[in-house]
């Protein structure tokens, strides 16, 4: 394994604010001044929600006990990156055979400062994709043949020479971009055109929620904001607090009618007004450890997801909780540390352990069914070098967040693998050979599943 991919693959794809390869970092707000932020987030004690005795088992009350998941159905389009406005998609009737369909380059791949962060999304018929430097791309959904390509790198400015970040969102025929190169814009989604473009003072780290004719994002210094859909005017803002030190990565809002919810590096997970910002409720997922330094890295790095009236999340410093969207009261908290999203379907709630657990536990009371290794039997190997000068120790692989098709979780993996598990009993069916490292969820849509490697790879799975 390269260096390059151990810093991609390793928990420490982290950066000091500040030390940015691809900007100076600015920590006020992007659009202070009359037209400033309405909200701004007040410093507070972290307190931890986890207890310190709690352990990560299945409940001996649950063995044997069948749940729910929802039955298999046909999803046209996967629009925004966690799927629908609230980040929660079901059970999708695609990748019946899991076999590679095509796979097509999208430009250029993870190397240096460049980093492939953007998941795809599908709508119309196309595939959406960014590459390692804003390059963005359309592809028909079936034969993967490239539609169109537009580059939002900036050319005029000196200080974004590197940058990583930012995503791809579709809705109502447009696509909408955010980048690290400090861009925002608007695209035709059929041809590519660039109909707005607005530039932002700090990079943006997430891909954007584009929902009530509102875009939504997160700034690599813990800013959320907002712009007009059609003009691309700036909107409200929200700053959570600052953090010395973060995994490289911002998750999407998501939206629940008049409700958003961020989440941010400091471990902070906030629910705002939609029209205004106005703060709602404020929790931190953070949970101290005397035996390790990582988890004082509180980053949600993945998207929280809202479903049937709770929110999921969980943080890298230990906390995958179950949080009331109404209240902002805890249900329920497990001591997992992840950077990727849950999963919640029926009557159960999936997440992804940073060292290769799967977990399902119940939606309601958070006790845990099963738990599955996906990297069980793995033995680390030194390969290239001479007589072991330079060579590398491979690492655990690093696993995505699952998506639910056709009642089995899919993942892929920075191993290369895309693995699927049975929903209901954490068995391992199958492993798939991508050929490639992938630290991107997977998505679904018509038939297909897809996934875009840290080679800038399309791969379409029938």
């Amino acid at each position: 394994m390269t260096p390059r991919q151990k810093s991609l693959l390793a928990v420490a794809l982290i950066a000091a604010l500040g030390a940015s390869g691809c900007a100076t970092i600015s920590k006020i707000n992007p659009f202070h001044g009359k037209d400033g932020p309405k909200e701004i987030a007040s410093e507070g004690e972290r307190i931890s929600i986890v207890a310190a005795d709690q352990k990560l088992e299945p409940a001996a009350a649950l063995k044997g006990v069948d749940f729910a998941i929802p039955p298999v159905a046909a999803v046209a389009d996967w629009p925004l990156p966690g799927g629908t406005a609230e980040q929660s998609m079901e059970n999708a009737d695609a990748g019946a055979s899991l076999s590679v369909a095509w796979r097509r380059d999208i430009g250029l791949p993870s190397k240096g400062g460049q980093n492939i962060t953007a998941p795809p999304v599908a709508a119309g018929g196309k595939v959406f994709t960014m590459d390692g430097e804003a390059g963005v791309s359309a592809h028909d959904a079936q034969s993967g043949a490239q539609l169109w390509r537009t580059n939002l790198r900036p050319n005029d400015n000196k200080r974004d020479r590197e940058a990583f970040g930012g995503g791809v969102a579709w809705a109502a025929g447009r696509l909408y971009v955010t980048s690290g190169y400090r861009v925002v814009a608007q695209l035709n989604a059929d041809t590519g055109e660039v109909i707005w473009r607005t530039r932002t003072e700090q990079p943006i780290h997430s891909a954007p929620t584009v929902v009530g004719g509102r875009v939504m994002a997160v700034t690599i210094d813990n800013v959320l904001v907002t712009f007009d859909a059609l003009t691309g005017a700036p909107g409200w803002t929200y700053q959570g607090l600052s953090e010395s030190a973060r995994i490289l990565s911002a998750s999407s809002p998501a939206v629940s009618g008049d409700t958003v919810v961020a989440s941010f590096g400091s471990g902070e997970l906030v629910a705002l007004r939609s029209a205004n910002g106005n703060d709602l409720w404020n929790v931190a997922l953070s949970r101290a450890s005397r035996t390790s330094a990582l988890s004082e890295i509180r980053d949600i790095a993945g998207r929280p997801v809202i479903y049937r009236g709770d929110v999921f999340a969980v943080s890298h410093s230990g906390v995958f909780s179950a949080t009331d969207l109404r209240t902002g009261q805890a249900r329920w908290s497990l001591p997992v540390v992840g950077i990727t999203s849950p999963l919640p379907e029926g009557d159960v709630v999936y997440v992804m352990a940073e060292d290769g657990q799967l977990i399902c536990a119940s939606r309601e009371t958070g006790q845990i069914y099963w738990i599955s290794n996906l990297n069980a039997g793995f033995v680390s190997k030194r390969t290239g070098g001479f007589l072991k000068i330079g060579s590398h120790k491979s690492l655990k692989p690093i696993w995505s967040a699952p998506i639910l098709a056709k009642d089995r979780l899919i993942m892929a993996g920075s191993s290369g693998q895309l693995v699927s598990v049975d929903a209901k009993t954490g068995a391992i069916q199958r492993r798939v050979e991508l050929g490639a490292p992938v630290l991107l969820t997977p998505i679904a849509a018509g038939d297909m599943i897809y996934v875009v490697t840290d080679t800038a790879q399309l791969i379409a799975l029938r």
